[in-house]
């Protein structure tokens, strides 16, 4: 079983690691844009090459299931993805959890991207899975690009910053960029009392379901890793390995004896 994840960046981190949680046997094969991102202050026409970009080179390495490990690339690119793809690919957008958040608070934050923030496709998601709860979009500039570099007092800046500007009686914040998840003890921390509700468990589960599969692996075996970085093979980039979900890749692979980002 060999499962493709794109994103810009390092986002993609956050699935990885909940497929590798339910399937510890999946073949993973990691595509992003280190050449292009960020990809949210993009056109959707770019967007979307470049997340066709990566999904091609994916899937060229012979992937059963392709998930789009990025908000911006669900919005944008979602459509033209599923076009090109299935259904001999199948394809797992992601989408913020705000449905079951919404489910069980009656006052929730979504953090987003600034581009994400107050969109059409933010919106349209608050006004179907709203259920009637409180909702306050919280922009956060910079936060996603502070990941991506791993540049702690960078994210502290921004989680402080969104932290000022979500309400102080949510029971929920919906983590709308999947490079955040990588930060949710920080966000956790900013945010006291809410709980947090991101997409990768949900992602893996959709991607396992659409192949078919259960979250047991059958023989015990480690599955492999391969890392594309803008078309070219290559290994997880530095910051990566600065959170857990990336060290935990790495070392899987070094632990049988392959570098990362090789199978």
């Amino acid at each position: 079983m060999r499962i493709g994840l794109v994103d810009s960046g390092i986002g993609l981190l956050a699935a990885a690691a909940a497929v590798r949680k339910m399937r510890g046997d999946a073949d993973l094969v990691l595509a992003s844009d280190p050449a292009g991102m960020p990809w949210g202050p993009r056109s959707a026409e770019d967007v979307t090459r470049r997340a066709l970009e990566c999904a091609r080179a994916a899937a060229e390495c012979g992937v059963d299931v392709l998930i789009v490990a990025c908000n911006t690339a669900t919005v944008h690119a979602l459509p033209a993805l599923r076009a090109a793809f299935e259904p001999d690919l199948p394809v797992v957008g992601t989408v913020p959890a705000i449905k079951p958040a919404a489910a069980t608070h009656r006052a929730v934050a979504i953090w987003a991207t600034p581009a994400t923030t107050g969109s059409a496709y933010q919106l349209g998601l608050i006004a179907e899975f709203g259920n009637g709860a409180e909702i306050t979009e919280v922009p956060c500039p910079g936060l996603a690009d502070a990941v991506q570099n791993a540049d702690a007092a960078a994210v502290a800046l921004a989680v402080k910053a969104a932290a000022a500007l979500t309400p102080p009686d949510v029971g929920a914040v919906v983590l709308g960029c999947t490079h955040y998840e990588l930060v949710a003890d920080h966000i956790s921390g900013a945010v006291p009392g809410a709980v947090l509700h991101g997409s990768a468990d949900a992602v893996a589960a959709q991607a396992l379901r659409r192949l078919g599969a259960d979250c047991h692996p059958p023989d015990g075996r480690h599955g492999t890793l391969d890392v594309i970085l803008s078309g070219r093979k290559g290994e997880l980039p530095p910051a990566a390995l600065a959170y857990p979900e990336g060290a935990a890749l790495a070392k899987a692979v070094a632990g049988r004896g392959h570098t990362p980002g090789t199978r």
